[in-house]
């Protein structure tokens, strides 16, 4: 599954997807839309980062990326092909999500939860020890070897998150889609894990809340606000002080950091 003979944490029989969204809106019926219509093409192996401040429609967004809402206008395409016209499996197969919402845990182990990643898969030409092999190598490079055996009820909330990262590893999608993966997680495993999402090769979408990590692995910058999407680009042309004053109505210092030479924020309040 990883290409562990160059060190590599990239992905062994994923194709990274090209991603259109082409005048994408979505609301509930007989109501206000929640999404205006967003055009975005996400190029393969790109990792695009949606940021907005609270109830800007990231999550709305994100839904309709993965068919939990179908759009009330526009349309997601993978490779080409709109996702509500594939078979559940197929999109299931190229498709991996890790949502905010604690996952249920049934009981099993931490191990087990990954494993769940091989079930579209299932049909897939191997022995069990290959598979557990794919496990392993999740476990190991999301740092959970010595939890695996634990019950996933019993983990703090970072744990659960990078095992839940984990299990959308093993499944080796072509697109992975990600709603605010670094909540709970402590700075070290923050950054460990937008540098493995940077280097896994399939395309990327993230939803974060923190700037400066969006602007640290970024290749692109999605910014939405009020269910529209304001500014779409590399973080370094979209995130201004005057956009960030804009959109989440704070002022911001920038200055290019040391060592990724990426811009570096300071916020305060504009009284």
């Amino acid at each position: 599954m990883l290409d562990h003979v160059h060190g590599s944490s990239r992905l062994v029989g994923s194709t990274p997807a090209l991603l259109e969204l082409d005048g994408l809106s979505w609301g509930p019926r007989a109501s206000k839309p929640i999404l205006q219509p967003v055009t975005v093409r996400v190029e393969p192996a790109e990792l695009l980062a949606i940021v907005g401040p609270n109830g800007a429609g990231k999550s709305s967004l994100l839904r309709c990326l993965y068919r939990y809402h179908r759009p009330t206008g526009g349309t997601v395409r993978l490779d080409g092909t709109d996702i509500w016209r594939m078979k559940p499996r197929d999109c299931a197969r190229r498709i991996a999500t890790v949502l905010q919402e604690p996952a249920s845990d049934f009981g099993l182990t931490v191990a087990e939860i990954v494993e769940l990643g091989l079930i579209p898969h299932a049909t897939r030409v191997g022995t069990a020890a290959d598979y557990y092999l794919d496990v392993e190598a999740a476990l190991s490079l999301l740092g959970l070897t010595r939890l695996a055996a634990r019950d996933f009820g019993s983990l703090s909330g970072g744990e659960k998150q990078r095992t839940m990262i984990a299990r959308a590893v093993v499944q080796r999608p072509d697109l992975l889609i990600l709603d605010e993966p670094t909540n709970h997680l402590d700075i070290r495993h923050q950054l460990e894990v937008l540098e493995l999402l940077r280097n896994l090769g399939c395309t990327v979408v993230v939803s974060l809340h923190d700037l400066a990590l969006a602007s640290a692995y970024a290749d692109r910058v999605l910014v939405m606000d009020g269910g529209r999407a304001v500014a779409c680009g590399r973080p370094a042309d979209i995130l201004t002080p005057e956009r960030i004053r804009e959109n989440f109505a704070v002022g911001a210092t920038l200055d290019d950091h040391p060592v990724t030479g990426r811009p570096r924020f300071s916020f305060h309040l504009e009284r």
